[in-house]
């Protein structure tokens, strides 16, 4: 059905090409995963597939893709939209009309399908993906999370034969991203649809893949094969598999299921270990020395060192009490309480749509609350002007691309250094330290979905807000991108910040978390420290806590230590 043969790609002013020599074959009713590293090509592959590479994004296609007979080099995007359907890493970027029902029926129109075949789809469609509920809303009311079924559905309505996703659970909670995928796998088993799939989160998808296809470094030949014989061997892969790794165990397992079932002389060998408990830094690391808890290292801590946050030590740093959020007829939030002391970092969990952003854009004053009061060192943050109120709290939206402008790096640094009121080249010192290779004239857009947030997170800090707040910090990151952030963060929060994340990456809070905060219909359901709420719990609970539960170990971290 898909077919690469000896494919190169190159980009005008690229050193290299992104894909060198590939040979790849995907048959009919298969689901192909394709994984490895950022910046190996991975979107490049997918979107050779649909035609956008090269006749939209510019760029020497060398060798062959042919898609259900179709050569892409002769078929422009719009000659093979009745076979295959794509949603890419912004899914925002596919919607042409308001509302979710005409989003799901616009593909189908534009294919001329007829009206009474078009409602039984939407309908359909509605139902497979949960989407029923929001058949009337408008689409920049949704989350993230929605608007990620959203663009999915849009695609399965035409029933193509051939599916390109790339990132497509990345803002789903754990609960949707099962759905999404139960889906796509009736695709393939029932209806014969190929799906080739490009996701970093490998604990959500590789269980569902009938092949892996293997993309290890820029130029590097693709390694195709079943998915535990790759995975013995990959550089990315998911927390079961580095336990398995850890344990010896052959051939690795890919599911909960199967490392349970090896996992008894394991936990034998961790009975008489203590479960490390993650505790607060409750002063700056200068302060505190080495006893409470990893100190920050690097460039990074040593700008923040020279510029620290100006945290007191005891006072909190954010107070919210009873908040209520109207959006419209919703309650989007109701009688939340939310304490965040300095130093202690809390994930904020829940399903799409629970009320997570909406929380967050009321701690930086981007939503009136209806009742209640948020306190942000002492300050209500709806009613501050935004220039002081980044000295105080910095929030690292969804899609970083938001919070960013400019033409070029070394504009955004300016922009950042002056709504700060900081020296010049302080937001600079602090890319350099993130993002030690990208040069001053690099475009935002150019850069990948990491670098774009590591570029974001550089331009709040620039104020050393003690508050930091982060929407989805892990979208579109893989494994060694998300260990790099996690060490900042940690540094951060040993240096007297707050953080509050808002996120659906388990595996994410498990490593970072002090406490977690689950909401739901807009409401505080549970507020703890991360173990107590999440090992119980079969949606939020890292793969770690499950294979080793009843002891709340974490991660692989913790296990290799004890260990």
């Amino acid at each position: 059905m898909i077919r690469f043969e000896n494919v190169s790609v190159v980009y005008e002013g690229a050193g290299a090409p992104v894909l060198r020599g590939v040979d790849l074959t995907v048959p009919e009713g298969e689901l192909v995963l394709l994984a490895g590293p950022s910046g190996v090509g991975k979107s490049t592959l997918l979107n050779a597939v649909c035609g956008l590479v090269p006749h939209f994004t510019g760029g020497t296609l060398r060798g062959r893709v042919t898609v259900d007979g179709r050569d892409t080099r002769t078929h422009r995007p719009r000659e093979l939209a009745d076979v295959v359907g794509t949603v890419g890493q912004d899914p925002s970027a596919h919607f042409v009309t308001d509302t979710v029902e005409d989003e799901l029926a616009y593909g189908m129109e534009s294919l001329g399908i007829e009206p009474q075949v078009m409602r039984r789809r939407v309908e359909e469609t509605l139902d497979l993906l949960g989407l029923a509920e929001l058949r009337d809303r408008p689409i920049a009311t949704l989350s993230g999370g929605q608007r990620q079924r959203v663009a999915i559905g849009s695609v399965l309505t035409p029933h193509p034969r051939v599916l390109v996703l790339d990132e497509p659970t990345s803002a789903l909670d754990p609960a949707a991203a099962e759905e999404v995928l139960a889906v796509l796998q009736r695709l393939v088993h029932d209806l014969g649809t190929t799906v080739l799939m490009a996701e970093h989160r490998l604990e959500r998808v590789v269980q569902y893949a009938d092949r892996v296809a293997l993309l290890p470094a820029p130029g590097a030949p693709v390694v195709l094969g079943p998915p535990a014989e790759v995975m013995a061997h990959s550089p990315v892969f998911p927390p079961v598999v580095g336990l398995a790794r850890l344990a010896g165990w052959e051939p690795v397992p890919l599911t909960v299921r199967d490392a349970r079932r090896r996992a008894a002389p394991l936990r034998e060998r961790l009975a008489d270990s203590p479960v490390p408990v993650p505790v607060p830094f409750s002063a700056p690391v200068a302060a505190q020395g080495s006893g409470g808890g990893v100190p920050a290292r690097g460039p990074l801590a040593r700008l923040l060192r020279r510029n620290p946050a100006s945290v007191p030590d005891a006072a909190p740093l954010l107070t919210v009490e009873r908040l209520a959020v109207r959006r419209g007829r919703v309650e989007a939030l109701r009688k939340v309480d939310l304490r965040v002391a300095p130093g202690e970092t809390v994930a904020l969990m829940g399903r799409n749509g629970a009320g997570k952003s909406t929380l967050l854009g009321a701690l930086v004053g981007m939503v009136e609350p209806a009742g209640g009061t948020v306190r942000v060192h002492g300050l209500e943050p709806h009613r501050t002007a935004p220039k002081e109120l980044i000295r105080h709290a910095g929030l690292v939206p969804q899609e970083p691309r938001d919070l960013l402008c400019s033409d070029t790096v070394a504009a955004e640094c300016r922009a950042a250094d002056a709504d700060a009121g900081a020296a010049p080249g302080s937001c600079r010192e602090l890319v350099s330290a993130l993002l030690p290779d990208v040069a001053d004239a690099t475009h935002p857009r150019d850069l990948s979905e990491g670098q774009r947030l590591a570029l974001a997170l550089a331009v709040v800090l620039t104020a050393r807000p003690p508050l930091l707040l982060l929407d989805e910090p892990t979208r579109g990151l893989d494994y060694a991108a998300k260990a790099r952030l996690a060490g900042v963060l940690r540094g951060l929060a040993a240096e007297g910040h707050g953080i509050v994340l808002a996120t659906h990456d388990v595996e994410l809070a498990a490593e970072l978390a002090h406490r977690v905060v689950i909401l739901a219909d807009g409401e505080v359901v549970a507020d703890g420290p991360t173990a107590d709420v999440v090992v119980s719990s079969p949606s939020f609970a890292p793969q770690v806590a499950k294979v080793l539960a009843p002891r709340p170990w974490l991660t692989v971290a913790q296990v290799e230590a004890a260990l």
